[in-house]
């Protein structure tokens, strides 16, 4: 397993849509353990293709004792509705509010290629919904109102500095510290 550079907020492929996976192949679980890797070395709970530099669609999430590759998913089914202050490992100590649905069911391919379904509420509803999102080529930040998205950029611009051509490089041995406030989500995502 290998920890991969973590794509930034400014790099083009955090706007595309990604590619459907027509086959779980042998890179591709590879791929999902490399992306592990990260996101737990990121102190996150989820991790989408595209923040790794990668346009397959495929993300990982760890929350609690659910841990799941997911190729090709798609959200099936929502109920209610939940605010939750997050972040992005790919927008580093910018947060914001964004209200998603409280539970969510996802349809998506294991890692064995088959089809399964993943139910979810609060931090791990709000954690695919995230991920999906990133699959979609979309940011937490277009779920903020016109005057927050500012604010939140505004903290981006004073951050962005500290990753050259984009990329966040984690070392081997490093983990994050926990975020300012201490919100579960904020660095998780």
């Amino acid at each position: 397993m290998a920890v991969l550079p973590i794509t930034v907020l400014g790099a083009p492929i955090l706007r595309q849509v990604t590619t459907e996976v027509t086959e779980v192949t042998d890179e591709l679980r590879a791929l999902a353990a490399d992306m592990f890797e990260t996101m737990r070395m990121a102190s996150g709970v989820g991790l989408a293709a595209p923040q790794v530099g990668r346009s397959e669609r495929l993300c990982v999430v760890e929350v609690g004792d659910v841990s799941a590759a997911l190729f090709n998913p798609e959200i099936i089914e929502r109920e209610g509705k939940i605010k939750w202050e997050e972040g992005c490992l790919s927008i580093p100590e910018v947060f914001g509010w964004v209200e998603r649905s409280a539970k969510v069911k996802v349809r998506a391919l294991g890692l064995d290629g088959q089809p399964f379904e993943l139910e979810g509420s609060e931090l791990l509803a709000v954690c695919l919904q995230h991920e999906i999102d990133h699959l979609d080529g979309k940011l937490f930040l277009d779920h903020l109102s016109f005057l927050n998205r500012r604010r939140a950029l505004a903290e981006w611009e004073e951050e962005r500095e500290k990753y050259p051509n984009l990329l966040r490089v984690l070392k081997p041995g490093d983990r994050d510290e926990p975020s300012k406030s201490g919100h579960a989500a904020e660095e998780a995502l």
